[in-house]
Formats: structure tokens, sequence, C-alpha cells
């Protein structure tokens, strides 16, 4: 509704130029206006990041296994979100299907169209995981792993930036939305959607992933780190656009611990070679649930959480709408 206003006013404003130069005038004009806007960013919602967390990790999931009933029934409640938020289905379904060791498996995966002529037909992903790894062994009588932190609230961060967009109404390239299942049995749900894009010659740019958002890193100068740090220009470009908080650091344990290739970004950077990189800030010293019955959400700070979200929107918009990033040679990390 704010671009069919501003080409109105535009379109009354060269009215009386000859035919042939409406179009260029019209052109050049909205390109001047919309370097000259200032968009203010929405600010992300602590309540609303608790409510996809709280139900995202309750018992009543069991651990969103892949293949089980309690991811099937996260899936449902996520395809349920995306509506509520008018993310548009990814083909005639916010399921993605695929198969995991005989069992039924899906992603849940929307969009929102691009608005831009030159660039619609370019996509950046945006995802995170939200399987886990079901039960365990039981620790003082609790056997679900409820996998708040890992990964409840990446998959609750994606669905705030998702609302962050429909709110702005202003995305001149494709925004894919993927909400990934068998992570945890080795990258299999973004491997399949990867896989399946390139294959329908999709024009994917950039992918941005996010992983464990639930804890803030003690005494960094940064609030996420960026995996892959130096593979791409992706950390200069965030750290440009927002200008009151440096968003992504180089975290040297990232690099020790590969976390590049074991993160849903890494499949997107092998099919279409192009940045590629996972935001997150579990940094192995803040967080001691990893893959453990005690990751539940009485250890998520959603007020953190928001913050992320609030720290990243302004360098997501600029890959959504600016230049697109740069490949630098990646390091071992």
């Amino acid at each position: 509704m704010k671009k069919l206003l501003l080409l109105l006013f535009i379109a009354a404003l060269f009215s009386s130029c000859g035919p042939s130069k409406n179009i260029d005038k019209m052109s050049q004009a909205l390109n001047n206006v919309e370097k000259s806007m200032v968009i203010k960013m929405p600010k992300a919602s602590p309540v609303q990041l608790a409510l996809d967390v709280q139900y995202l990790a309750s018992d009543e999931l069991k651990g969103r296994d892949t293949g089980s009933e309690g991811i099937e029934k996260a899936a449902i409640y996520l395809s349920e979100r995306f509506a509520e938020i008018g993310v548009l289905p990814y083909g005639e379904s916010y399921m993605d299907h695929f198969e995991v060791q005989e069992k039924e498996a899906f992603n849940v995966v929307g969009l929102f169209p691009g608005s831009d002529k030159r660039l619609l037909k370019e996509v950046v992903v945006i995802g995170a995981h939200y399987d886990h790894i079901g039960m365990l062994q039981a620790v003082a009588g609790d056997s679900i792993a409820n996998g708040a932190n890992d990964n409840a609230t990446g998959t609750a961060t994606v669905l705030a930036i998702a609302e962050n967009f429909r709110k702005l109404d202003f995305n001149k390239r494709t925004v894919v939305f993927a909400l990934f299942s068998a992570e945890e049995k080795g990258l299999l749900g973004s491997k399949n959607l990867a896989q399946r894009m390139k294959k329908e010659g999709v024009n994917v740019v950039a992918m941005l992933n996010f992983e464990m958002t639930g804890t803030p890193m003690i005494d960094q100068p940064y609030i996420t780190y960026l995996s892959g740090h130096d593979g791409s220009d992706m950390a200069a470009v965030f750290n440009r656009e927002n200008k009151d908080l440096v968003v992504t650091g180089k975290l040297d344990v990232a690099a020790k611990f590969n976390l590049f290739m074991r993160s849903d970004n890494y499949p997107f950077f092998e099919e279409f070679n192009v940045p590629s990189q996972t935001f997150c800030t579990f940094d192995f010293t803040n967080f001691d649930h990893y893959h453990k019955v005690g990751d539940d959400i009485s250890l998520v700070n959603t007020t953190h959480m928001a913050r992320v979200v609030d720290a990243v929107m302004p360098g997501i918009f600029k890959v959504v709408n600016g230049d697109k990033l740069k490949l630098t040679p990646v390091t071992n990390e």
C-alpha cells in the first residue's frame, strides 16, 4: 500500500511530461525517494518470542524428534503462525515433505514475493531448524529433551523477522522463510530444500540462518557471532547497517568446531555458492544444557532474543533490498 501511494504520487507529479519520458522519470524519482526514505525498523516482541518458544519447547511435543507426533504438532503450529503473519506458502502448502529413515518429515516453508521487477527473482532464504532430539535417559524424572534454546529460539527468531517484514511491507527481493526438520539427523531438511530449489532453478543469492539465540554471550563486544565470519562481506554489511551496536563478531571456537559446515546454512552454500551463514549467541561458555533434558524455557532470555532481532534487522533489510553480498575466500571455520 505504501508503495502504491508513492507510485500514484509520482505519476501525478509527472503527468504533464511526454509519454516517452514518463517511465524513466518516474523510475528515477522512485529510486531517489527510496534512497532518501528513513526506514524505521519495527521492534520485536519479547512476549511473542516467549509464546513461540514456550509452545515449541513444551512437554506436549516431547522433544520434536523428526518423524514423531510431537514434531508434526510443531509443524502445524508453525504453519498456522505463518498464515497468521501473512506469509504465503512456498508452493501449494507450507509443508515441504521428504523422508528420513522411512519416516515422514517436513520442512515448513513460506515466502514474501519480491516487489522489484529487476530483483524479485533473486531469493534470500532466512531459516532455522525446529526439530530436536526427542527423549533421553531420565534425569531426576525428566526424560524430555525440550530443545528450548536448540532451536526453538532460532525458530521463534525467524517468525519475528517474518512479522517485521510484514509490518515493513517492503522487500525488493523474494524472501523465503524456511524452518527445517532433521537438522539433528545431519542437516537433512536443509539439504532437501536446497537441492529442490536448485533443481527448480531458484536464484538464491544469500542464506541467513539462526541457531540458539536464547542466551546472551558474556563479556563480548558484539551481540551475535557469525559462522564462516570471513567467508563473505556479511559481517561488514550488518555492522555497517546497525550503527548503534556491533552485531556480528568472529568466534575462534566456532572455527575450532567447524560450525560453518555444521548448521543449515551449509547446504545452501554447497548448492548455490553464495554467502550462507549462521547467527548464533551460544558460545560454549554461556549454556550448559546442549542436548540435555535441562534445555527448557526457564533458561531462555526472550528480552535478549528481541535485542538480537532488533540488532540484525537493519542488516537483513539491506541484504533483501540492497546490493548483493559478496563471497570472500572461506576460512576453515
